[in-house]
C-alpha cells in the first residue's frame, strides 16, 4: 500500500462490507430513502438516488426492496424518517476523523459514536474541528489496464474533471471532480467504454497524518468499529499509512 490513497480506502472498505453484507443493505435502504426524499423518486433528474440505486445494485439488492426504500423516501409507503449529521473527531496519532451519519435517534448514535471512539485511541470533537481539513469533491476511480494516462486526461478533463493522479504504485487512475461535475465526467468516461471501478462524492483530506505501528492497527481497528455501526454511512480520514514492501 503506497500511502492511504482513495484506492486504498476503497479496496479497505470493500473487503470491510463484503463481510457484512447484511448492515451495507441497511446503509444502501437508509440512502436511497434520505436521497428520494430530498430530491425525489426519479432517477433521472436526482444525482444522489441514481448513485445510490447503483450501490444497491453493485451488491445484489433486490429491485423490489429498491422500490420499496425510494417509496418510503417519497411518502408513498410510510417509513422512519432519518436526519443527516456529521460528527467530527480525532483518531489515534491526532489524525482527524469525519463521520457521516444518518439516524433517527441523534441521542443514541452520538452516545455510540463516542463509545467507539474513545474505546480506539480516538475523541469526540465539537462541530468545525476538522471539517475545514477535508474538501468536499466528486471522486472516480479507473483501473490502469483499461485505460492509458493521456487519453483519460484528455477524456475526463474535457468533460469537467479538475485533476487526474497518476501514482505507478497504484494500480489506478484517480480522477477529482466538483461534485456538481461528478455525473457528468462520469457519463462521459463511460461514454468511452472505459470501465469506473468506483465514483462518488467524497471528502478528500488537505494534508495527511502519518500513521506507524500500534498507532496504525488502531486506527483501522477504529474505521472498522465506526462502519460497522448501522447509523453511520461513510467515515472520512487524513491518516496515511508509510509504504509496505
Amino acid at each position: 500500500m503506497a500511502g492511504h490513497s482513495k484506492w486504498a480506502q476503497i479496496k479497505h472498505k470493500k473487503a470491510h462490507t463484503d463481510a457484512k453484507r447484511g448492515k451495507l443493505f441497511t446503509k444502501i435502504v437508509k440512502e436511497l430513502t434520505i436521497a428520494a426524499r430530498l430530491g425525489g423518486g426519479d432517477a433521472d433528474g436526482n444525482a444522489r438516488l441514481r448513485t445510490a440505486m447503483e450501490k444497491a445494485k453493485e451488491v445484489n439488492m433486490p429491485a423490489e426492496n429498491i422500490k420499496r426504500a425510494v417509496m418510503k423516501g417519497t411518502g408513498e409507503l410510510p417509513g422512519t424518517m432519518y436526519e443527516e449529521i456529521m460528527y467530527e473527531g480525532y483518531g489515534p496519532g491526532g489524525a482527524a476523523v469525519l463521520i457521516e451519519t444518518l439516524t433517527d435517534n441523534k441521542v443514541r448514535t452520538v452516545s455510540e459514536i463516542r463509545f467507539i471512539l474513545s474505546k480506539n485511541g480516538g475523541n469526540l470533537g465539537e462541530s468545525g474541528c476538522v471539517g475545514w481539513m477535508f474538501e468536499k469533491r466528486g471522486y472516480i476511480l479507473v483501473e490502469r489496464p483499461s485505460t492509458d494516462e493521456d487519453t483519460l486526461m484528455t477524456i475526463a478533463l474535457d468533460a469537467g474533471a479538475e485533476d487526474i493522479k497518476n501514482d505507478p504504485k497504484e494500480a489506478g487512475f484517480e480522477i477529482i471532480t466538483a461534485p456538481e461535475h461528478l455525473d457528468a465526467v462520469k457519463k462521459t468516461i463511460e461514454k468511452n467504454r472505459i470501465p469506473i471501478a468506483a465514483a462518488e462524492v467524497t471528502m478528500l483530506p488537505k494534508s495527511y497524518v502519518t500513521l506507524e505501528g500500534s498507532a496504525a492497527d488502531q486506527m483501522l481497528r477504529l474505521v472498522d468499529a465506526l462502519e460497522d455501526n448501522d447509523d453511520v454511512q461513510n467515515v472520512y480520514s487524513n491518516f496515511d499509512l508509510p509504504d509496505q514492501d
